[in-house]
């Protein structure tokens, strides 16, 4: 199962964990049957960027309304006006600003709100400067190897399934081939672990066709249900939409005609004959599901790409296949049971024991709740990226006011607030920005010390991926933060020029309110 939307399905994969609380990330993740689970987040409201202004939040301390222009000078405000700020947000002072945010708490909840980054606030004199936190790997497991470059991790659970796979395939192995005794398990070892080989096989096509395509894979696991291939960008035509998620049922097709021919070379009844006819059989199923015309099933992924290229419109064809997927869910948590019950999946309906049905109703259960919670987050997920191209750095950047390094607070908080801005930025002799104050920073310095302390004890030094464009928006907006997860980013003009700060609280309270409206 590839994941970008299940079973098969590129997905835009969530980045991994990070000491720094990660920016919303658009990408897809969802559980399939022949994988496990997968994520989701959201986008802001749409606002007015033909204007100059436009920063969602202004900061001013006092209040008072000002419009001031933009300048490079030291005391100016640079950025967008506070005209351009939501009801609300226009009056009041930036003082104000900061103690509404000392009363919620100085943790941000927002992408680079809280964690290392957002470190304790200042106290008298406040900290210097310090780098923002190394991201870790994605992480995920137990780390296998990285073929063509993608990491391939074997999650905890796969050894619960592993375990399980060995047991009942023990007890078969007893009927069949009664003389192996107790060696039977270390067969049904085998098999599992060759069974997973194939399911890595099954996510490797998905991988290689995303490779192809130019879509970056973030990595591959093996879970209790299969195999997750986290794709993090969705194709760009429906064509290739129908490619990477057909290669991976054919793959299974593939491996099934090997062993089939295998099994054509060895004698029945044998070791090797019983477990090349496992492998024959469990590939035919994997591919088999995967290819059921729902989301987040390969098979979805396919359907999706047919409607979406009938229709012209991407989202039209999510929505077709997630309904599907969740009819799907229902048919197998009802139809399951009532096929083994009646014989029709192979073993006599006499010889079902009470315990076998349970087995079966749990199967069902779970393989249903799988398709289902999927198929939601396919249309969650289609929901955020056709909002996401609202989500623009320009509308959601504050007005900033450049000081000198050597500035007292309450003086850079007394220009912010004749300007109507909501951020500091700290400019060397020759209005070159060198670090932006942190808001949580401002929050621990007492009212009384402020005149004693200098901005630059407050200031987070900036660096490379701290400078952002102020044409950045939707997911290229946000893989730019993930990649230097900070609480504030400047904000330049193509020339240079210092447009304002954005503080990443904004972009998460933008991109939760994406996920609250409706398409």
């Amino acid at each position: 199962m590839d994941e970008s939307g299940g079973s098969g399905q590129p997905r835009s994969g969530t980045d991994g964990a990070t000491e720094h609380p990660a920016v919303p990330d658009a990408t897809t993740a969802h559980p399939r049957p022949d994988g496990d689970s997968a994520n989701d987040d959201s986008r802001p409201d749409s606002t007015d960027t033909t204007a100059p202004n436009g920063p969602t939040d202004t900061m001013a301390w006092e209040k008072q309304s000002s419009s001031t222009r933009r300048s490079g000078r030291t005391g100016d405000a640079a950025g967008p006006s506070a005209a351009g700020a939501p009801a609300g947000e226009r009056d009041g002072s930036m003082e104000s600003a900061v103690a509404r945010r000392g009363g919620e708490g100085t943790d941000g909840s927002g992408p680079g709100g809280g964690g290392p980054d957002a470190r304790p606030p200042a106290g008298s004199g406040g900290s210097g400067p310090q780098p923002p936190p190394r991201r870790k790997g994605p992480g995920g497991g137990l780390l296998m190897g990285r073929p063509f470059g993608v990491p391939v991790y074997v999650a905890p659970s796969w050894f619960l399934v592993a375990a399980l796979i060995t047991w009942v395939f023990g007890g078969q192995l007893e009927r069949v081939l009664p003389e192996l005794g107790g060696a039977r398990y270390l067969v049904s070892l085998f098999f599992a672990v060759a069974f997973y080989a194939s399911v890595l096989v099954h996510e490797l096509a998905h991988t290689v066709a995303a490779l192809r395509f130019k879509l970056p894979v973030r990595r591959i696991q093996l879970q209790f249900f299969g195999g997750v291939s986290e794709i993090e960008k969705e194709s760009e035509t429906p064509g290739r939409e129908f490619i990477l998620a057909f290669v991976g049922p054919l793959l299974s097709l593939v491996l099934a005609g090997l062993f089939y021919l295998a099994l054509l070379t060895v004698e029945p009844g044998t070791v090797p004959g019983v477990l090349l006819a496992g492998l024959m059989i469990s590939n035919l199923i994997v591919a088999a599901f995967n290819l059921l015309p729902g989301l987040p099933l390969d098979g979805g992924r396919m359907l999706r790409a047919v409607v979406w290229k009938i229709t012209g419109k991407p989202m039209s064809g999510t929505i077709a296949a997630a309904w599907v997927g969740r009819a799907l869910a229902i048919s197998v948590l009802i139809g399951l049971p009532l096929l083994t019950q009646s014989g029709a999946l192979g073993a006599e309906a006499e010889d079902i024991g009470g315990m076998d049905t349970v087995m079966d109703a749990l199967l069902a259960a779970i393989l249903a709740a799988i398709i289902w919670t999927g198929a939601g987050n396919s249309l969650r997920m289609a929901r955020l990226r056709e909002h996401l191209p609202e989500l623009r750095a320009r509308s959601l950047t504050r007005r900033a006011v450049p000081v000198e390094t050597d500035t007292p607070l309450s003086e850079a908080l007394r220009r912010a607030n004749d300007a109507g801005a909501r951020a500091l930025v700290v400019v060397d002799a020759h209005g070159e920005p060198l670090s932006l104050v942190r808001e949580a920073a401002i929050v621990g310095v007492p009212e009384h010390r402020r005149p004693w302390v200098a901005v630059s004890g407050l200031a987070q030094e900036l660096t490379d991926g701290m400078r952002i464009s102020a044409e950045l928006a939707g997911e290229e907006l946000l893989d730019v933060l993930r990649a230097t997860p900070a609480t504030e980013y400047l904000v330049v003009e193509e020339s240079g020029e210092i447009y304002g700060v954005l503080s990443a609280a904004d972009v998460e309270r933008a991109f939760v309110k994406a996920m609250a409206r409706p398409s």
